[in-house]
């Protein structure tokens, strides 16, 4: 439905009881399904702070970066929306807390807790 309009048609669709609203990033496709009554520039606001996110994140964003690493994808559309609507539209605090969690995740591989990231042992008994 999408890919067989016209480069000059509206990114508007009407579909059954609601609105898809979508944008074409190169040869990525981001499509968003609203409530009749949602503003759809809002919603093209949104996408188009989710793809800055996502190549801010990524480097250049491609479709492989997103097949291989979705969870990334999702971790920084959690940060980005909540209940539906812009949560935090400044990109540099969604990245900075989507990093963190990479952090975390990567103390977690290697079984180390804060403490020990931090130089110290929290077991190691101080006298």
């Amino acid at each position: 439905m999408v890919l067989g309009r016209t480069a000059k048609a509206c990114n508007f669709i009407d579909w059954k009881d609601m609105k898809l609203v979508y944008r074409r990033y190169a040869s990525l496709y981001f499509v968003v399904g609203v409530d009749q009554g949602d503003n759809e520039l809002v919603t093209m606001e949104i996408i188009h702070q989710f793809v800055e996110g996502l190549d801010k994140y990524f480097g250049n964003v491609c479709e492989l970066d997103l097949i291989f690493n979705f969870h990334k994808a999702y971790f920084i559309l959690d940060e980005l929306i909540l209940g539906g609507e812009m949560q935090e539209p400044s990109k540099k605090v969604v990245i900075s807390v989507v990093e963190s969690q990479d952090n975390q995740v990567e103390r977690e591989k290697l079984g180390l807790t804060q403490g020990q990231v931090e130089g110290h042992n929290p077991r190691v008994a101080r006298g």
